[in-house]
């Protein structure tokens, strides 16, 4: 292992697991070669600093929950005060959400992340993962989005809310990607106007007739 501290180490091994696990998946990416490029020679590295691949998981998620959590719990108390706004409560996980992939590679990683582990239903891999997602407050956000739903049956209301959360996480993630590419064929909208249109989009989805 080099000279460099635990923690530098560590923040190494975070930094290059994040693109790695973007790029190829958290099951499929190599741990060996997160050690490399993370300048490691021990092969060790990544389960002496974190135990287990889920563990070093947990830690590429935790790096954003504080970022997230202050966004989100801000625009969910500004929703509070609109009882009744859907709108107002999607937005919520929407603008966060597209704020921290705007940030750089780190944030877009980290939404291309999660929106494999919620495709996949592997949220529950490991105690650390659902505790990192728990800390966002990303939870309560669709705890108000639940209670301002239209009144419909609860299996109803599930499958909902399970769709618009693949559906969110996945055009965010798309809009990360093309922002990587140098030369995206559809033109990006700006931030607003993109949150804008994805919360209606959703409200629209949530609010749909049931028959």
């Amino acid at each position: 292992m080099s000279n460099d501290s635990g923690a530098e180490t560590r923040q190494r091994l975070i930094a290059a697991a994040s693109g790695a696990f973007a790029e190829h998946g958290t099951a499929n990416a190599s741990l060996l070669d997160i050690t490399r490029q993370a300048g490691q020679r021990n092969r060790g590295a990544v389960h002496y600093h974190f135990g287990t691949r889920e563990g070093l998981i947990a830690a590429v998620l935790e790096q954003h929950a504080a970022f997230l959590s202050e966004r989100e719990l801000a625009l969910l108390a500004a929703a509070r005060e609109r009882p009744g706004d859907l709108a107002a409560a999607v937005e919520a996980s929407a603008r966060p959400t597209t704020e921290l992939a705007e940030t750089g590679s780190s944030g877009r990683h980290y939404v291309q992340i999660v929106a494999e582990l919620v495709a996949e239903e592997r949220i529950d891999i490991h105690p650390g993962v659902r505790e990192a997602l728990e800390r966002t407050g990303g939870w309560a956000v669709f705890e108000e989005i639940r209670a301002r739903m239209p009144e419909m049956p609860a299996h109803i209301v599930e499958e909902r809310l399970a769709l618009v959360t693949g559906f969110l996480l996945r055009a965010v993630s798309d809009r990360a990607r093309a922002m990587d590419r140098e030369h995206s064929r559809r033109p990006q909208l700006g931030t607003d106007e993109f949150v804008g249109n994805l919360v209606r989009m959703i409200v629209a989805m949530l609010q749909a007739p049931v028959e």
